[in-house]
């Protein structure tokens, strides 16, 4: 008796990873049968780099099968695929650091869906290239399977902000201090290089924020906003 191999199942979107098709951002508004102006430096790294016309295009929260036309003009948008956006909801306020494109690389990758840049009293890093970060966090989108861009909003002023809705990495944990080590939240707060100043900790603690520890010793403030986005339920 002959008994037939029988081969796994592999889902579309396993495939679609195993095969390292491309994907690129093209906006919020995209959907079913459109088409795009493809930018050169998107026909140079489709055809150049990845040597294919095929790619999955991403925005708003949906992903799509797509192809580059012949003459390299458009970006032609099929079919939606069933990958569902693995981003979370979580809104991460930050002071700008020198490494703040470390930050927002990492913190993307982690489904973080909104930045919020908040002026601190030791915050140093004041002429930061915005623009530039946006591209960043394109780029950690398409390469985490993500469906969606996180928004980076316009800086703020810690003054400004309503603390009764944050959680906030606390470094006085470092100290000895007893402190929770998660946090129900969809909203969490980081210091700069320099830490949060005497009167911000009083505010913090006036009002209402909930600080968590992210450990017994002093991170980098790039790292710490990576550990502390894991620290808050989602």
């Amino acid at each position: 008796m002959i008994i037939s191999e029988k081969k796994p199942i592999i889902n579309r979107e396993l495939q679609n990873i195993m095969k390292n098709i491309p994907r690129i951002f093209v906006g919020d508004n995209v959907h079913e049968n459109m088409e795009l102006a493809a930018q050169n430096d998107t026909t140079h790294y489709l055809r150049r780099v990845m040597r294919t016309d095929n790619f999955l295009a991403f925005g708003g929260g949906r992903e799509f099968n797509a192809t580059l036309s012949p003459d390299g003009r458009r970006l032609v948008i099929g079919t939606q695929t069933a990958h569902t956006d693995p981003s979370g909801q979580v809104t991460l306020y930050f002071a700008p650091i020198k490494k703040t494109d470390d930050l927002i690389n990492m913190a993307t990758q982690m489904g973080v869906a909104r930045f919020v840049p908040v002026i601190t009293d030791r915050t140093t890093a004041h002429h930061i290239n915005w623009a530039r970060m946006q591209k960043i966090a394109i780029e950690a989108a398409e390469q985490s399977n993500r469906n969606s861009v996180p928004e980076i909003a316009q800086p703020v002023k810690f003054a400004d902000l309503d603390l009764s809705k944050l959680a906030f990495a606390d470094e006085r944990a470092a100290h000895g201090h007893d402190l929770m080590t998660t946090a129900d939240a969809n909203s969490i707060l980081v210091g700069p290089e320099g830490g949060f100043s005497d009167a911000e900790f009083a505010a913090l603690d006036a009002g209402g924020a909930r600080g968590i520890s992210l450990g017994r010793t002093i991170l980098r403030a790039e790292l710490a906003a990576a550990v502390a986005v894991m620290k808050i339920n989602k």
